[in-house]
């Protein structure tokens, strides 16, 4: 029979009690696994067992029916459910755990059930599920939008819900990509029907517009931090980010069941602040992961020696956000040469650091009411190491002076962490053993019948083999079964009256006697007490922990920071790197650089020089392929980079003038996800450079124009090396094997030609990758191919042409690529591009290369080499 409510037919009543429960609960979470506890296990049903066996490679069993209908099913064990969420977090499959939270002792029908958090990937805070080196973000994007004009802001909003940091942002659509490259949020909350493109691995959510609200926003914003204005936090104006933030923070409380209180505060980013990296840059300097997505050979794995998750995720940030403002960086620098002073002096602060675990994520579980009691031993034995951290630290540097004084020890948080917490508490509290003896009379009394349940047990065994005359009788306990007395069938003929048989075995039988029952319920009575006590005390412990939140965070800011500054001292001690200057004065030089990651690698490593100024803008690097010119313009991005993080670098030498960003355009590869050519990445890469770039700007440029024809390549080339000069004024490392660029030097002063030296022996090359002033007298290409294996047919055959080519080119005049270069529209302003076109480029345009034959085109090229010539 249907039950109708109101005139509303319920559209579960059909199925069985139970699974009206679940799709109750499921139709709140309609786009959500639901892991369903029932008893040991976590299930799943309908569809969500189909998804959840073929994501987890789990067994999916059908079970009873519900609505007339089999019910499928699928179900993880409670034990195992880490495992089996990471899986699908790292899928970006959001779960959301449905608990029991009623009594099953006094429930009539089926156990109250409720979802007690969401699990997606930019809201976990389980220590197994995040990872232990970096942040995983939430973020929120609202875009404004301006009707045909399309998409005119962004406004940013993202929270490290394991650590509590919230910040916002508006920025202009050119820099979203750079944003999400920069900050790797792990989930990107959009509004509903965004046609977005996310980088690859970053977990889509969708939401209502009306999340976005502005004022909605606001409202929650205010709510949550208790002021009255937001105008001290830096967000005057910024309605698209406040929007954006009203979306984040509701949804990070719906995923956490609760409210969000370790985030107490915000700030806000202007933009100019960090030295801007690119997506294109971040990767080609393979910061935190190589080209390859590998997390080693990198900056930061050849840097993060440190001792704390915490202290390697603050420094990847120091990485990834170098400030531009060098006072941070010569704070740091400072820091380093004081734990230097005497040798060693990073050592004591690191012996101590590796008593600390990770306070930042625990104080995070704190505020949210998800912390283990091991981590709260943890924490304990972390706090009470503060001291002797705080002593090993210089007092001589005004910044380690400042963190010693952060780490002072939090009583609050220390004191019911000693008087409550056991010495050594089981991993869970359902078990047991979590709090301290003598913190709690009654419970020391209920641990107290359970305890003395042995005394009792050999004391009856004693007596009832003395009153039936069973020698082997036992007394004893299993967690089934409950207590029992075991007799042997050899002796089941002297059992008493008033033994009460509880189980039969093939040998034996078990019994159960009203004094044995009686300490029973006794018994069990007390050890479900004393756990449910236990727990009781457990909360009342998180509760008093909670006011500590805010000091524990600050402490764990500073132990991270004192932990990334003794990991850079040692890395200076042991590699030998030395102290870079930061000067308001413009240029870059570098006296004995080294590449920070290859040098560590390479045990004869070349360090070179490298001096770039005002009047000496634009270093045209020439040589031999595997010359080592791409190593030696990351070695300068890289070493830039170090200096205002606030690392040492690896040189003997090194002053570093104001940088606003830096650009690479080194390498390239097919876009097929966008449908992109090489050369089209590698021309929309230049495109962003001159578009972008300033002159406090460092570019690397490398072997620019090699993607499409030798003369137009050298056009675009030459082009592009004039507008950074004329124009965009970067400091720039251009590196190229047209030599006709060399001619620039005489065109423009602060242009100068360096190059990779090698030379010949035994009729190979031998590379001594050592950077010389002065062009490249050849690029050793047949060399480098005879190296890799190419038949000497065929490097003959290529050694004959070469020589023809060489004849050919020398007869290209210095107007005449002037002329190719003034033709390149899209790199150069529209007014120069006015010039009448060369007849050469006339008949190039009228020529159909997909509509030729091999023939045909070979007839063409030698008509234009011969009309070249003639003109010549």
């Amino acid at each position: 029979m249907k039950n109708i409510i109101a005139g509303i037919t319920d559209p579960y009543a059909a199925h069985t009690p139970m699974m009206q429960q679940y799709l109750r609960i499921k139709a709140e979470h309609p786009h959500t696994l639901v892991f369903y506890r029932m008893g040991d296990f976590y299930e799943v049903f309908f569809e969500d067992a189909e998804k959840a066996s073929r994501l987890l490679g789990i067994t999916q069993t059908t079970r009873g029916q519900s609505a007339g209908a089999p019910v499928k099913m699928a179900g993880v064990p409670v034990h195992a459910l880490e495992q089996y969420l990471a899986k699908l977090v790292k899928l970006g499959e959001p779960v959301a755990i449905c608990e029991q939270i009623g009594d099953p002792a006094t429930s009539k029908g089926p156990v109250e059930r409720k979802v007690v958090r969401v699990v997606t990937a930019g809201t976990i805070t389980d220590q197994a599920l995040l990872p232990e080196k970096s942040d995983a973000l939430l973020m929120a994007i609202l875009p404004e939008k301006r009707g045909k004009e399309g998409v005119r802001a962004y406004g940013l909003a993202w929270l490290n819900v394991a650590g509590g940091e919230l910040v916002l942002a508006e920025i202009a659509p050119a820099r979203l990509p750079h944003e999400l490259e920069r900050l790797r949020p792990a989930e990107v909350l959009l509004p509903d029907g965004s046609p977005m493109l996310l980088p690859e691995g970053v977990a889509r959510t969708l939401q209502n517009d009306w999340n976005f609200d502005v004022r909605a926003g606001q409202q929650v914003l205010l709510e949550h931090l208790n002021v009255a204005t937001l105008d001290g936090y830096g967000c005057a104006g910024l309605s698209l980010a406040l929007g954006a933030a009203g979306a984040l923070m509701r949804y990070a409380q719906a995923t956490q069941g609760r409210a969000l209180t370790h985030v107490q505060s915000l700030s806000v980013e202007t933009g100019d602040e960090y030295l801007l990296l690119d997506a294109v840059t971040r990767r080609n300097l393979e910061i935190t992961e190589t080209l390859r997505g590998a997390p080693a050979p990198t900056l930061f794995a050849a840097v993060d020696v440190c001792v704390t998750s915490m202290g390697s995720r603050t420094l990847g940030r120091w990485l990834h956000h170098p400030r531009r403002d060098r006072r941070v960086a010569e704070e740091r620098h400072a820091a380093i040469a004081a734990l230097l002073a005497n040798g060693r002096g990073f050592d004591a602060p690191r012996r101590s650091l590796k008593q600390i675990a990770d306070i930042e994520r625990i104080a995070a579980r704190v505020a949210l009411g998800s912390v283990r009691p091991r981590e709260l031993a943890g924490l304990r034995e972390s706090l009470r190491a503060l001291p002797e951290l705080a002593a090993g630290l210089p007092a001589s540097d005004p910044l380690l002076a400042r963190l010693a004084g952060l780490l002072a020890t939090p009583h609050a948080a220390l004191e019911p962490l000693q008087r409550v917490l056991h010495a050594e508490p089981a991993a869970r509290v359902q078990d047991g053993g979590v709090i301290a003896p003598g913190c709690d009379a009654d419970l020391d009394e209920l641990r107290g019948l359970t305890t003395n349940a042995g005394d009792f047990l050999v004391a009856l065994e004693i007596r009832e083999r003395e009153r039936t005359g069973i020698p082997n009788l036992r007394v004893e306990y299993n967690r089934v079964h409950g207590y029992y007395i075991e007799v042997t069938n050899s002796h089941t003929q002297k059992i008493p009256d008033d033994y009460r048989r509880r189980q039969t075995l093939k040998n034996a039988e078990r019994y159960i006697t009203p004094e044995l029952k009686a300490f029973e319920d006794k018994a069990l009575s007390a050890e479900a007490k004393a756990l449910a006590r236990e727990k009781a005390l457990y909360d009342e412990l998180l509760a008093a922990l909670q006011p500590a939140v805010t000091a524990l965070q600050h402490t764990a800011r500073a132990v991270a920071q004192a932990d990334a500054l003794c990991a850079l001292a040692e890395r200076s001690y042991v590699l030998d790197w030395r102290a870079p200057e930061l000067t308001d004065e413009h240029g870059i030089e570098i006296r004995a650089g080294k590449h920070p990651v290859v040098a560590q690698q390479v045990s004869d490593f070349v360090a070179n020089d490298c001096l770039l100024s005002p009047a000496r803008r634009l270093l045209l690097i020439t040589g031999p392929n595997m010359g080592g010119k791409s190593t030696y313009m990351r070695q300068v991005a890289l070493l830039t980079l170090l200096a205002y993080a606030g690392s040492f670098v690896p040189a003997q030498f090194a002053r570093f003038g104001p940088v606003d960003r830096i650009y690479t355009r080194i390498g390239a590869a097919d876009d097929l996800a966008q449908g992109r050519s090489t050369f089209m990445v590698e021309m929309t890469e230049s495109a962003a450079i001159l578009n972008g770039a300033t002159a406090q700007s460092l570019v690397l440029m490398d072997e620019v124009g090699r993607g499409t024809s030798t003369f137009d390549g050298l056009a675009l080339a030459w082009a592009i090396a004039r507008r950074l000069i004329e124009t965009n004024k970067s400091y720039t490392l251009f590196a190229t094997h047209y030599f006709e660029l060399t001619q620039l030097t005489q065109e423009y002063s602060e242009a100068v030609n360096v190059h990779l030296a090698a030379a010949e022996h035994g009729g190979g090359v031998v590379f001594l990758h050592e950077v010389r002033e002065g062009p490249a007298s050849q690029s050793y290409g047949l060399q480098v191919a005879q190296l890799a294996g190419v038949p000497p047919a065929v490097i003959r055959a290529a050694r004959k042409h070469l020589t023809d080519l060489e004849e050919q080119a020398a007869r290209v005049t210095r107007p005449q690529l002037d002329l190719f270069a003034a033709n390149q529209a899209v790199m150069a302003p529209q007014e120069e591009v006015q010039a009448p076109l060369h007849p050469l480029l006339e008949r190039l345009r009228a020529v159909q290369p997909d509509e030729l034959t091999p023939r045909a085109a070979l007839d063409i090229l030698y008509e234009l080499r011969k009309d070249l010539d003639d003109h010549a």
